[in-house]
């Protein structure tokens, strides 16, 4: 990208900002990691002003921290952070559920029934490299789904954010092959609630996989 050009001062900034959450979520910048303004602007391809508002936002939203004369420091993925992260999703995501299913809308839950059940056969029979990677998405897209149900742009803002937070902990505790099938299995068991719109059973499997997975990432 050529950093000389001519984006008005908010559009680039906005465009650093969407650079700096995609460095965030594939892992360019990792969980605690220190780096400078100058590295950064390297990183992210944009002007350095355009680069400083992205970086006051990220720390305004705890994705990273700013450290005088340093320049900034990515998040840390300490058990706390995690379990405060994992538990804020969970709330989410029951809220998402309970509103699903006390509405009249179709649930369409078929698409992401079909996903979980093809991950969760292919992690059972013999799971290639990348399937950590396809399980993960998969994973995201119950999340999702549940988020959507929330109606709410306030909340599903949060959530967008927390997401976030939750990748820069991912690229650090990846999605272990062992883990793929007893995963899988108990998204499905949300989305049976979830058919069978018994809202009592969604909150209680949405409560197991959030402390199954914290016992999994070993901040249990």
């Amino acid at each position: 990208m050529n950093l000389n050009a001519p984006l008005g001062p908010q559009l680039s900034a906005q465009r650093a900002q969407s650079a700096l959450t995609s460095a965030l979520q594939s892992g360019a910048l990792r969980s605690g990691q220190f780096v400078s303004m100058p590295q950064l602007v390297e990183l992210l391809e944009f002007p350095i002003a355009a680069v400083r508002e992205a970086v006051k936002h990220a720390n305004s939203l705890g994705l990273l921290e700013v450290q005088p004369k340093r320049g900034v420091q990515i998040m840390e993925a300490r058990p706390e952070v995690i379990r405060d992260c994992l538990d804020f999703r969970m709330m989410l995501d029951q809220e998402g559920a309970r509103r699903r299913i006390a509405s009249d809308a179709d649930l369409d839950l078929k698409p992401l029934r079909d996903a979980h059940e093809k991950i969760r056969d292919a992690a059972m029979a013999m799971p290639s490299p990348n399937l950590s990677a396809q399980a993960i998405d998969t994973d995201l897209s119950l999340h999702d789904y549940l988020a959507k149900g929330l109606n709410n742009s306030v909340a599903r803002q949060a959530y967008a954010i927390n997401r976030i937070r939750i990748a820069v902990i991912q690229n650090v505790r990846p999605f272990v092959l062992d883990r793929i099938v007893s995963a899988m299995n108990e998204h499905l068991s949300i989305i049976d609630a979830l058919a069978s719109r018994n809202c009592s059973t969604a909150i209680d499997a949405i409560g197991i996989h959030y402390e199954n997975t914290q016992r999994w990432w070993g901040v249990a």
